[in-house]
């Protein structure tokens, strides 16, 4: 069963960063956010994928092309030219690298990335900017016990902003609240039918807008609730926050070994 990630957007709210590579490849702890989610469904089981290329495809493609080769300890020999490359750990991870177009919205890049299902009844699908602590195992199984054509993993935002009590002018209390306390949004971690397919019309179609607007009155879109982590990278500060997690070893997406 293969994954589908969505790595092809601008990031305008990040430019700070992505004036020079795609959000995807923004590094968090030295590897791009890109990697931080493969190792996520990797470590479930999940080691194949689709990346819906567009803006700075090339810098992903250049990525994988030397994956090993930037993993792998070298001897370089200057006299003679030659280099050595001596075994580093090795990802079993097949990556299908696909061009989606760079204006293309998101249904247009999951729509021509429909060859790659294959013979698969089913496929995963999520965004290239955000990370969770999702157990995807138990995310496929909710799928296939309601039958319906579409999951979305519904997550709780997270606070963009300090909360402020105030008296008057006088602020009595601060807090920065790690999560809202109400409602539920789309957080990625899809699992679709290959007949979700069919709900997009083409590369001018938001995946977010006429095909998940026409699951949902159809009857075939259901919500996997994740309480657990989740946080997306649109800005600097959410950057920054990641970074932080990860250097302070407390990053809760990291569940793999």
């Amino acid at each position: 069963m293969k994954t589908f990630i969505l790595a092809g957007g601008f990031g305008t709210r990040l430019s700070e960063e992505t004036l020079l590579r795609p959000k995807p490849m923004v590094e968090i702890g030295g590897h791009p956010l890109l990697w931080h989610i493969m190792n996520i469904y990797a470590h479930h089981g999940f080691e194949e994928f689709a990346v819906a290329l567009g803006y700075k495809g090339e810098m992903i493609k250049e990525y994988f092309l030397h994956f090993h080769d930037l993993q792998s300890d070298l001897t370089i020999d200057l006299e003679s030219g030659t280099t050595k490359f001596h075994e580093g750990e090795r990802a079993r991870w097949k990556v299908h690298l696909v061009d989606t177009g760079h204006d293309t919205q998101t249904g247009g890049r999951v729509k021509r990335l429909g060859r790659w299902v294959g013979s698969d009844r089913e496929f995963m699908l999520t965004y290239g900017d955000g990370v969770a602590d999702v157990d995807i195992r138990a995310l496929l199984e909710f799928h296939h016990r309601h039958g319906k054509l579409a999951t979305v993993t519904a997550v709780r935002p997270p606070a963009r902003f300090g909360s402020l009590k105030m008296d008057g002018d006088e602020v009595t209390s601060f807090a920065e609240k790690a999560q809202t306390g109400e409602g539920w949004i789309n957080g990625g971690f899809f699992v679709l039918d290959r007949r979700v397919l069919d709900h997009i019309s083409g590369d001018e179609t938001p995946f977010e807008g006429e095909p998940l607007v026409r699951l949902a009155n159809e009857g075939q879109l259901m919500a996997y609730r994740h309480s657990g982590f989740w946080q997306p990278m649109d800005t600097l500060r959410e950057k920054n926050y990641l970074e932080e997690l990860w250097n302070k070893g407390k990053a809760p997406w990291k569940v793999w070994p």
